[in-house]
């Protein structure tokens, strides 16, 4: 489904990605984990396309297209999901307008009939059932006085909403306490642990990965990945840090 290979990119000139390669296969979950500065955002951001975030060598072929010549919207489109690590705030805009507005844009751009508004709020009732949100919180503006928790599920609700074939979680755990922490596994594992779908989990901590067990780890640091293997090697990176791992 993913496949990078010897990827370069900078950020303000500065190179932060220094040969990466990583291939995600239909059905794979995989966390990346490392220690600050290594570039385990920057390889999201890139992968979703953010301004500022120059590609400067490799490539990224995403289900069979060249997805760096993608333009964001149009990754989003192809089945792209990037969640973020702080969900901005959008004062004056209905979240379930902006949900509604996000789905239809994209069943648009793969030539699919767009939703009614009967059928899109019966799909965003059961996803917000799904993450335990009251939907009337989804009336409110986009994560307009939501509490860490609240913007990350209300998150989870979009990815539901949203039905990506490969969704990149930018440190989803960041903010969460114990409950929320398990529901937003608990909403990870529902929508996206299929034979068709794929995860790559950003992440400092083996916490989430209690609740979403990745079928492969890898070490990011110095900007390219120096380790993989399966879930032991979070363990292993929890016990023993991540300078005893990579030496």
């Amino acid at each position: 489904m993913l496949s990078i290979d010897a990827l370069h990119a900078t950020v303000a000139d500065k190179p932060i990605l220094k040969g990466l390669s990583l291939t995600i296969n239909p059905g794979e979950i995989h966390a990346i984990m490392g220690p600050n500065g290594a570039g385990k955002s920057t390889t999201g951001y890139v992968l979703g396309g953010r301004p500022g975030y120059e590609v400067t060598g490799g490539s990224v072929t995403f289900a069979g297209a060249d997805l760096l010549a993608l333009e964001p919207h149009e990754r989003a489109a192809a089945g792209l999901f990037l969640g973020f690590q702080y969900p901005v705030e959008i004062p004056g805009v209905s979240f379930v307008q902006f949900l509604r507005e996000a789905a239809n844009a994209q069943r648009r751009a793969r030539g699919e009939a767009e939703l009614s508004g009967g059928e899109f709020l019966k799909l965003a009732r059961a996803q917000a059932a799904l993450l335990k949100m009251d939907m009337d919180m989804l009336k409110r503006p986009v994560n307009v006085g939501f509490s860490g928790g609240e913007k990350k599920r209300a998150e989870m609700v979009q990815m539901g909403i949203l039905d990506p074939r490969l969704a990149i979680l930018d440190e989803t755990d960041s903010g969460l306490d114990i409950d929320a922490l398990r529901i937003c596994g608990e909403g990870i594992n529902a929508i996206m642990r299929r034979p068709d779908k794929a995860v790559l989990l950003i992440t400092h901590y083996q916490r989430l990965l209690d609740y979403v067990q990745p079928d492969f780890v890898h070490v990011l640091a110095g900007g390219r990945i120096i380790k993989s293997g399966g879930p032991e090697l979070a363990h292993q990176l929890e016990r023993e840090g991540y300078e005893a791992v990579a030496a």
